[in-house]
């Protein structure tokens, strides 16, 4: 089965980076795509990519990233330009969407644009002998 989880900034946003990168690693490790709303900073990200070489193992194969800016505000006008400049202000410019999965579920997260593909793998049960 697939799980995706949806973790709204607000739920992190209260957590040390180190807390962040624990909470969204862990849910990682349980087999869950995490889709945060907003994204982390570089420095996290370079963090997060870190803890997860050092955990790799037989069953824990990684994770695969893919971070989602919003569009460029000067393209969508005026009044677009204003709110997106407000919200970064609100928010500490973590507007975007970052996407999580384990490496043994997504095999590859595509962007563009218009939009977001995630590839996925079934992941195979073990049987068990009788």
């Amino acid at each position: 089965m697939l799980t995706l989880e949806f973790v709204p900034y607000s739920e992190i946003a209260g957590l040390s980076s180190i807390g962040r990168i624990r909470k969204l690693l862990n849910l990682a490790k349980e087999d869950k795509i995490v889709i945060v709303q907003g994204r982390l900073r570089k420095e996290e990200e370079a963090e997060l990519i870190k803890a997860t070489m050092e955990e790799i193992n037989k069953d824990f194969k990684g994770i695969e990233l893919a971070v989602i800016y919003p569009e460029d505000s000067e393209q969508n006008g005026f009044f677009s330009s204003i709110k997106s400049k407000l919200v970064n202000a609100l928010v500490g410019d973590a507007q975007g969407l970052t996407v999580i999965g384990p490496a043994s579920v997504v095999k590859e997260i595509k962007k563009d644009p218009h939009k977001i593909q995630i590839y996925t793998s079934r992941r195979r049960s073990k049987r068990r002998k009788k």
